[in-house]
């Protein structure tokens, strides 16, 4: 298909949260819903990121309902903070984009709370916030949730149940790939749970391909170093694209009357590294309703967020 950011229906009215939206495709997306006449809250660690991605979208969108609150996935605490602060200001939330991440640090980095860092941060922390706003959500007007996982997925992807936090030996890019497959994993359970328990969500993921943002050259604990390496600039021309067209995949699953219940979208071309928008390939593992549960009451275990009810549609 040759949907387009021109093929985004009016927003007016709607509350969204976007994590990681001070650059990249989170940027890219709370900068489109905002003009498209959405009420987006922009999150992040970084407060001067937060307040410069304000002014750039104010410029484009001079009547844009936009706004900044801190929030640092990779700790619970700030999670609940933000939660709490965020009920004190708004019932009900419409759409929330689970989109922050790190990718591949060079060293087993650690969260606040002991998570290794790309598991805490891309997995861990967007469950405790989703059980958090939970009911937010239920009051929202068809409320929807997308998580953005990453072809990782389906690459050298396992969920390491005897070892979650990469312990015993660290390995970036299988951390990375575990982190992402755990993204899609909740996603698709949280439709599942959805529709057992009349949460009344739809629940569907995406990826960006290979987009370029400063993803993998930023982050809690990794500072910014602005560089892709060699390799990386040399294959960059060829195999990515803008932080824009990265977008088109989460801006579809968000807001097309196409996007289907735990669906999943992403670019079409080379190996849906780039190119239009349509139906991504999702692993077997990620369909696996038997390891989703587990991973399920695991991650409740670890983050302490205690979902309403543990029925499961069969």
């Amino acid at each position: 298909m040759n949907w387009t950011t021109h093929d985004i229906p009016q927003q007016n009215g709607r509350f969204v949260v976007i994590t990681g939206a001070t650059g990249g495709i989170g940027f890219q997306a709370a900068r489109e819903l905002a003009g498209k006449g959405a009420n987006v809250m922009l999150t992040g660690r970084n407060q001067a990121k937060g307040d410069a991605a304000l002014r750039t979208i104010a410029a484009e969108h001079p009547h844009a309902q936009i706004q900044f609150r801190h929030l640092d996935l990779a700790s619970l605490a700030s999670v609940r903070a933000f939660a709490e602060a965020f009920y004190r200001e708004h019932p009900s939330l419409d759409l929330l984009i689970n989109n922050a991440g790190v990718m591949v640090p060079p060293e087993r980095f650690l969260t606040e709370d002991g998570f290794e860092l790309q598991f805490g941060t891309n997995y861990l922390g967007h469950f405790a916030l989703t059980h958090h706003l939970l009911p937010a959500l239920r009051a929202g007007k068809q409320p929807h949730v997308v998580t953005v996982s990453s072809g990782a997925h389906r690459l050298q992807a396992a969920i390491h149940f005897d070892d979650l936090q990469w312990e015993r030996r660290y390995r970036a890019w299988p951390a990375y790939a575990q982190s992402k497959l755990a993204t899609l994993l909740f996603g698709m359970e949280l439709q599942r749970r959805s529709d057992a328990n009349g949460w009344g969500l739809i629940s569907n993921g995406c990826h960006p391909g290979y987009a370029r943002t400063d993803l993998q050259t930023s982050g809690r604990n990794l500072g910014n170093t602005g560089k892709t390496g060699k390799f990386g600039a040399w294959l960059e021309p060829l195999l990515s694209q803008s932080a824009a067209d990265g977008a088109l995949p989460t801006l579809f699953a968000a807001t097309s009357t196409d996007a289907k219940k735990a669906g999943y979208y992403g670019p079409q071309n080379m190996f849906e590294l780039k190119g239009p928008v349509g139906e991504a390939s999702v692993s077997k593992q990620a369909r696996d309703p038997a390891l989703a549960a587990r991973l399920w009451q695991v991650s409740e275990q670890l983050t302490g967020s205690r979902w309403p009810s543990a029925a499961v549609a069969a």
